[in-house]
Order: C-alpha cells, then sequence, then structure tokens
C-alpha cells in the first residue's frame, strides 16, 4: 500500500508530504485548489510522461517521492528481487524532472529507466480517472482482471511454459526438416571419417614414442660406435677412468692422517668410482639389447608415413590427430539417428501441442463461467450506481489459427452499451468519461477480492451523479477500501463522508505566489469541509448538522 508521498515544485505547490492510510481516503477541495497535483505526482512516480510543464515555475527541478509498503504484495517483491533492487518490505519510487524537461527515475535509491518505473508502479497503483492512461481501457488488463477473478493465473503461468516448450520443440524439428539433406550428407562424411580414423588406431603416446624409435634406428652405426666407445673409456683397455680412479683411491688411503679437505676428496673419487661402474652397467645392458633391424626400421617409418598422411590429409599437425578424432565422433554422436530422430521430435511436438491444449481448453473453461458471473456481478453494481440500463458483457474471441497462445486460447475484451437497444462495444468507444469511471468502480468492486493491485485511485468517480446516488458510490468505495487502500478525489459530500481518511486541499495566496497545502482532517473539521461541500461557501447550522448526521451514520 501507498504509506508517503512527497512532492517538491509540482505545478502550484512546492512542498507537499502527505500520509496514506489503509482503508478509504478521501481527498477534497474547492475546484482548482489543486486536487489533481498529488494524482498527477502520484504518476509521475509511477512513470507517466513528463516534460518542464511539471516544474513550479522558478524552481529547477520537480521531485517525487512515493513510499510503498509491499509486505502483501509477492509480485512486487519478486520483480525487485529479480532486478537486485530490493530493499526488504520498503519500495521508494523517486522521480526528478528538471526545469529543462529531462527526467530521472529512481526505485530504491538506484536508477531506473521509465519502463521499469511503469512495469513496478502497475504492480502497486491503478490509477482509476477520466485520463486515457487508464488501465481498464487496455485488453490485456480486463484478461487480467477476468483471470484474476476466474483464478486462471497459475493454469497460465503453466500454460506460458508449456508453449515456449512446444515452441523450441517445433523449431528444433523445423530445423532438423529442412537440412535433412544437409544432415545426411555431413553424417556421412563424418562416419567415413571417424572409420578411418579408427583404422589408424592411433595410440595417445604412440607419435612421439615412434618418432625416437625412428631417430635411433636411422642413427643405429653411429650410436652403437659411440656406446662402445664410451664403455672402453669407463672401464676397458689398460687406461680406463675406472682404474685410474682405483688408483687415486689406493694412494689416499695410504695417507694417515687425512686432513678433513683430504678426506671429502676421497668420498668424491669413491663417489665418482661408483657412478663410473654405474654408467658402464648401463652402457653394457644397452649395447646387449641394441642390435641393426632393417625390418624394424622399415615398419616404423610406414607406420610414420601414414600417421604423416593423414594429418596432411586433414590440414593438421600429426599430434592434433587424437583431438581431431575424438571432436568428429562426439559430432557424429550428436547427429543421432536421421529420419528416426526427426520421427521422435515430431511425436515430442505433437505431445507437447497435446498439453497446451489441454491446459488452455481448461483456461477457457474457468473464463467461461467466471465472464457469465461478472457479467452479472457488475450489471448489478451498475444498477446501484445509477446506470442500470448497462449492459454488461465480457467477449470470449477465439484467437485465429492452431498454434497455442501463452494467454489462451481466446482473445478477452469488456464490452459495454448504455443505451437500451444499442448493441455492447469497447468501453473506450461507448462510454463517457463519467461513466468509465463508474463502470471502472463498479469492476473493481465486483473482482475486488481477486485483485492483486493493493492500492486503488479513483479521480472523480462521482462525476454528474447525486444524492442517493452518490451515497452508493461512498458506500461501494469504503467496500472496497474493506480489501484494497481506495484513494478517491471527490466533490461529493456523501462520498467523503464514508472515508476513514480525509485529507483536505487548499489553495492559498501570499506575495504573489500561490501555494497548494494538503491537510489531514480530525473529526470535527470534518464536518466543516462535508458542510462546506453540502451548501457551499455560506456554512449553516442546517448544513453542520447534516455533514455531523452523515459522519454519525457512517462511522
Amino acid at each position: 500500500m501507498l504509506l508517503h508521498l512527497t512532492i517538491d515544485n509540482v505545478a502550484i505547490a512546492d512542498h507537499l508530504e502527505v500520509e496514506f492510510h489503509p482503508g478509504m481516503s478521501a481527498v477534497t477541495g474547492e475546484t482548482g485548489a489543486g486536487k489533481s497535483i498529488m494524482l498527477d505526482a502520484l504518476g509521475l512516480a509511477l512513470g507517466d510522461r513528463a516534460d518542464s510543464s511539471a516544474v513550479r515555475p522558478g524552481a529547477e527541478r520537480a521531485d517525487i517521492h512515493a513510499s510503498f509498503d509491499i509486505r502483501a504484495i509477492p509480485a512486487a517483491k519478486q520483480w525487485l528481487s529479480e532486478r537486485e533492487l530490493q530493499a526488504g518490505d520498503d519500495c521508494l519510487l523517486r522521480r526528478v524532472v528538471t526545469a529543462e524537461g529531462r527526467s530521472r527515475g529512481f526505485i530504491n535509491g538506484r536508477p531506473a529507466t521509465m519502463q521499469d518505473l511503469r512495469e513496478i508502479g502497475e504492480l502497486l497503483v491503478d490509477i482509476h480517472s477520466q485520463h486515457a492512461h487508464q488501465s481498464l481501457l487496455r485488453k490485456p488488463q480486463q484478461r487480467a482482471l477476468l483471470d484474476a477473478y476466474a483464478g486462471t493465473t497459475d493454469a497460465l503461468d503453466t500454460l506460458a511454459g508449456q508453449v515456449a516448450h512446444y515452441r523450441s520443440l517445433r523449431e528444433r524439428l523445423e530445423q532438423r526438416i529442412l537440412h535433412r539433406d544437409e544432415h545426411s550428407a555431413r553424417a556421412q562424411l563424418l562416419a567415413y571419417q571417424v572409420e578411418e580414423l579408427d583404422g589408424l588406431a592411433l595410440g595417445p603416446d604412440e607419435l612421439p614414442a615412434l618418432e625416437q624409435e625412428q631417430k635411433q634406428l636411422a642413427n643405429g652405426d653411429g650410436i652403437l660406435q659411440a656406446c662402445q666407445h664410451a664403455l672402453a673409456l669407463c672401464r676397458e683397455g689398460e687406461l680406463n677412468v675406472a682404474s685410474i680412479l682405483g688408483q687415486a683411491l689406493r694412494s689416499l688411503a695410504e695417507v694417515d692422517p687425512k686432513t678433513r679437505a683430504l678426506s671429502e676428496a676421497e668420498q668424491m673419487l669413491d663417489s665418482a668410482r661408483i657412478q663410473v661402474e654405474e654408467a658402464s652397467h648401463n652402457l653394457q645392458g644397452f649395447l646387449d639389447d641394441f642390435e641393426l633391424d632393417p625390418a624394424r626400421m622399415r615398419a616404423v617409418e610406414e607406420r610414420l608415413d601414414a600417421i604423416y598422411q593423414l594429418a596432411r590429409k586433414h590440414r593438421l599437425q600429426p599430434e592434433q590427430l587424437a583431438g581431431f578424432h575424438a571432436e568428429l565422433r562426439a559430432e557424429l554422436a550428436g547427429l543421432g539417428g536421421g529420419d528416426s530422430d526427426i520421427e521422435a521430435l515430431s511425436a515430442e511436438v505433437d505431445a507437447a501441442l497435446a498439453a497446451c491444449r489441454a491446459t488452455a481448453a481448461a483456461v477457457s473453461k474457468a473464463r467461461s463461467k467466471a465472464a457469465n458471473q461478472l457479467q452479472k456481478l457488475v450489471e448489478k453494481q451498475l444498477q446501484a450506481l445509477a446506470m442500470g440500463g448497462c449492459r454488461f458483457r465480457v467477449a470470449l474471441t477465439p484467437l485465429d489459427g492452431n498454434e497455442p497462445h501463452p494467454q489462451g486460447a481466446e482473445d478477452v475484451e469488456f464490452l459495454i452499451a448504455t443505451n437500451p437497444g444499442s448493441e455492447p462495444a469497447p468501453l473506450g468507444r461507448i462510454a463517457s468519461g463519467g461513466e468509465l469511471s463508474r463502470i471502472s468502480l463498479a469492476i473493481q468492486v465486483a473482482t475486488a477480492q481477486s485483485s492483486a493491485v493493493p492500492t486503488l485511485v479513483f479521480d472523480e468517480v462521482d462525476v454528474g451523479i447525486g444524492g442517493a446516488t452518490a451515497e452508493v458510490v461512498g458506500n461501494l468505495l469504503r467496500e472496497l477500501g474493506s480489501r484494497s487502500q481506495v484513494i478517491c478525489v471527490t466533490h461529493q459530500a456523501q462520498v467523503a463522508s464514508k472515508a476513514q481518511q480525509h485529507l483536505s486541499v487548499r489553495k492559498t495566496s501570499a506575495r504573489n505566489t500561490v501555494r497548494t497545502t494538503v491537510q489531514p482532517l480530525q473529526h470535527e473539521e470534518k464536518i466543516q469541509e462535508i458542510a462546506r461541500m453540502l451548501g457551499g461557501l455560506q456554512i449553516t447550522d442546517q448544513s453542520l448538522a447534516h455533514a455531523r448526521e452523515m459522519l454519525n451514520l457512517t462511522h
């Protein structure tokens, strides 16, 4: 609900702070006092279009803050959370308009677009007035009202998900059919390439091992001679490393006593002797196993040639073949089974379409039943509002085509006939401004128990009515206020007397400036204001008594 509205430098208002209460609030005042300023400012906070004319003359900018309690509005909480704009149970909307006509919006202190303000605003406030932006004239809002009344909101959420799934499957099927020949040719090519690479059967570390072996075999004679010479130097012949180290060790063994340096030298020579023996052993082992094998040489070179040729064929480096092989396998597996895949996907599409149609049929049935009930309830309320000759209809027009729609199988539109004998037609085409306000009121009262919008604003819904009908309007607004927060701008004493909160708007002049003020009225002040509304500027004892009686009857 709306808690607080702060207005700075809007039109003729320099600074206004208004607190709103639950239930019904009436806003009254003389014509031209500035009652519409509050609604215009609230509309700006909710994302209405603005220009420099909204700014008080002489001021640099207009600034509006609207604070809401959203504890009971889960849709608003979710909207804010999805955009990381949440601030607990509060929602603060701010709009700044400069004297040059530039505009900025904020949600909970963070910059926001006008579209953002409008989207969150639609979840918080519904303004019903004689202006073109009234939501009831929009067919999507009419559909939303009917669906809320029919209890089909959850089913429509399900339907939206089903339609999205169906469309995704259908698009996949269309793409598979469109590219069937291309798909088949690609599958054949992949199968051939994978079979060729399977035949090569290249091991994970085979290529570097083959290349190493090929180098070794190609240099076999040189390797053999080098190893034999190294072995001879280590331990064979009259003069070799092992015997020299042995002589050095024997010479040092006879030294006594040894210094630290001599001991360390002796240890290093002994270590060198051991390493020379190990190296000799390794060289001998290599020579024992080594053999010049021309057949093996040919086999290695043929294997490497097969690998290199296949790599050149695919324009790859030889070491890239294994990864390429895995990629081709994965792509081939992803292509599936051709026509059999198309048949399976087609069956999925048919099943998804059937699910959409079943849910849409259930929604249609609930809408049809709710439409009949809503027509009767609205006409009953219209009769109480001195519009008994009106006929209200909810038209459910089947949508063209066989494709499922996330909003159901039919278009929803509210129709009205205000004159006997005339055919019902869309609200905006038939109803006048005053009639439209009362029709809106009748619909809101009829759907109040299912309405998701917590704050309803009615701007002069009593235009063109008076007497007993005005009292009925007041009673309806008060009843609506027991379920939602209702803010009503009114000129009718019978309406204002029904409000729990009464705000008086006044215009004052001083030093060639005009100011608008808003004052919450206490009981005696309410009596004075209602008496003024009943009798004009001259407040008589009779009008005061009448006003007191009206309040006593209500409260």
